[in-house]
């Protein structure tokens, strides 16, 4: 029988709970509240909690020019190919691994594992050569076939977990009812692959969204680099010192695709966090 929490245990882990949150909320709310303030209460040394009386001048400063507008496209392009490429590829990959026995099965398994531990940076001079050669320097789709490589292991990994999870005898009832292999499969076990798909694409989507280093070595050219990369040179050509509004602006606007991105999935995504079984 299971054991009864008291009320001043739980009182204590609503506590814990809310101050935790606030912890992580609070550099997200400072970062937007400072995004409409002038620049002499930003520097204030006394700190302005409410954004009272503040504008929208440091937005415009951002989006001054078409900078911030190229950089945002680059991001959103490479984004959005990477996670589709991975999902795809990641999910024959699961496929193969999780329902067919074959030689190096074992070792393709294992060598997921091993690559995730090669650091990145000792890959940038290979990967940079590859593309110069290529001649996919500066360009969207040479971005995201290192990006798809860099998220690919993991996202094979996590998905042939889902995959396994899946009874084998759902498509076999489906095959003794006429449908073929490649039917059962689409057809059954895909539609509960769903939260699988949308759980591990999230991860794809941040880490493409949010890469930096890849991003600044293979776009060298100021008007295809990603936001991230942007963001760097646009504080850093600020020539009255640095210009934190700004820059808390750019860093807000940065974000609302992410938090777009999360509302919209965001039911698969728990699902598919806590999916643990498949109901029959």
């Amino acid at each position: 029988m299971a054991r009864r929490t008291s009320p001043a245990v739980r009182v204590v882990a609503d506590v814990v709970g809310i101050a935790v949150l606030l912890t992580c909320l609070f550099p997200v709310y400072w970062m937007v509240s400072r995004s409409f303030l002038p620049r002499n209460e930003i520097r204030s040394p006394d700190p302005v909690w409410l954004p009272f009386g503040g504008n929208l001048d440091n937005y415009g400063r951002v989006f001054a020019g078409h900078a911030f507008a190229d950089a945002l496209v680059s991001s959103l392009s490479v984004t959005l190919l990477t996670v589709v490429a991975a999902l795809f590829f990641a999910f024959l990959a699961a496929v193969a691994v999780s329902r067919f026995r074959f030689r190096g099965r074992r070792t393709f398994i294992l060598a997921l594992l091993l690559i995730q531990m090669i650091p990145a940076e000792g890959l940038f001079i290979s990967q940079y050569k590859m593309l110069e050669g290529m001649s996919l320097l500066n360009s969207v789709l040479g971005l995201t076939l290192v990006y798809v490589a860099s998220v690919l292991p993991f996202t094979v990994w996590t998905l042939r977990g889902f995959v396994e999870g899946v009874p084998r005898e759902l498509e076999e009832a489906a095959m003794m009812d006429g449908c073929s292999r490649f039917q059962a499969f689409f057809r059954v076990t895909l539609p509960l692959l769903a939260p699988g798909l949308v759980a591990t694409g999230v991860f794809g989507f941040i880490q493409a969204w949010n890469e930096f280093t890849l991003a600044l070595v293979v776009m060298t050219d100021p008007g295809k680099q990603t936001l991230p990369v942007w963001l760097v040179g646009f504080a850093e050509s600020r020539t009255r010192g640095v210009d934190w509004g700004a820059i808390m602006a750019a860093s807000t606007l940065i974000t609302i695709p992410v938090i777009v991105f999360f509302l919209l999935i965001q039911r698969r995504m728990v699902s598919g966090l806590t999916a643990g079984a498949v109901k029959g």
